[in-house]
């Protein structure tokens, strides 16, 4: 797509355009949308991804932070009288009151610098979202589907997880955007669980057992979660003290919050955009 004429990407929105048509139609592909679904993009940039879904979901709408790109926007889909355009931060964006009958179907391709904070703004919300699909540095994929044992398991796969399934779709080289970013990004499925398959007892204090364990990442538990659990503690629950934060499971994490919670520990409920 032709960038138009006195805009220029801007390097404080991370922006870079998706323009290369073989990636937009794979994408749209794996996303299949459909007529009456509500469905939100986030961060729609020049519209290449929300020209392709609108032929398919006329009631689709968007969230735009770059004031410049609202009109440029108005005036390529005028002729949508059901398209919305939310000229808002989706960082701090209300996502729930776009979902009404039905739940949220939101996709985008994420400005880099924001997109571990904005999955955990949208996790908050994944009660009113059927799935969500996003272009994302290959690194941030790779983090959010790790599993025990892998060096990018951390905070950030232990609490998409918890919330979602995460499937990686495919990799999209630097050449498919412009101006070129300097990684290598990939698509990624999130779909919350209908059923939590490891609910633990109280949120805020799973987020900050796991926090605190990959604070001290390279740690043993005995070590790392000191102050929180005793190595006692640690062997009731039938955990190796001696093991990394990377080596327990989710479930793992959920008994040691739920342990603390039967003890009248309770975390509090902090901010979840930190990275891991």
């Amino acid at each position: 797509m032709s960038r138009p004429a006195g805009h220029q990407a801007r390097k404080r929105f991370g922006q870079n355009f998706l323009q290369d048509p073989g990636v937009i139609e794979r994408i749209v592909r794996a996303i299949n949308p459909k007529p009456g679904e509500a469905m939100v993009e986030i961060g729609p940039g020049l519209g290449a991804l929300t020209e392709e879904i609108l032929a398919d979901n006329p009631r689709l709408q968007v969230v735009e932070l770059d004031r410049d790109l609202v009109p440029v926007l108005r005036t390529k889909f005028f002729n949508y009288p059901d398209f919305r355009i939310h000229e808002a931060d989706a960082l701090n964006f209300d996502f729930r009151q776009l979902a009404s009958d039905q739940p949220l179907r939101i996709v985008g391709n994420l400005p880099y610098n924001i997109s571990t904070p904005l999955i955990f703004h949208l996790l908050s919300q994944a009660d009113a979202i059927r799935d969500m699909h996003f272009m994302l540095q290959k690194e941030v994929v790779l983090r959010m589907a790790a599993v025990p044992g892998d060096n990018n398991y951390g905070r950030l796969g232990i609490m998409t997880q918890y919330f979602c399934r995460v499937q990686p779709l495919f990799e999209v080289g630097p050449g498919a955007f412009r101006p070129s970013p300097k990684v290598d990004s990939a698509i990624v499925r999130l779909v919350p669980h209908q059923t939590l398959p490891h609910p633990a007892r109280d949120l805020p204090t799973l987020q900050m057992v796991v926090r605190t364990a990959f604070n001290a990442r390279r740690k043993t538990l005995r070590k790392a979660l000191a102050g929180l659990v005793t190595v006692a503690d640690l062997q009731q629950l039938g955990i190796d003290d001696g093991l990394r934060p990377e080596n327990l499971s989710l479930a793992q994490y959920v008994a040691i919050a739920d342990h603390l919670v039967e003890q009248g520990t309770t975390g509090p409920n902090q901010n979840e955009g930190e990275h891991d």
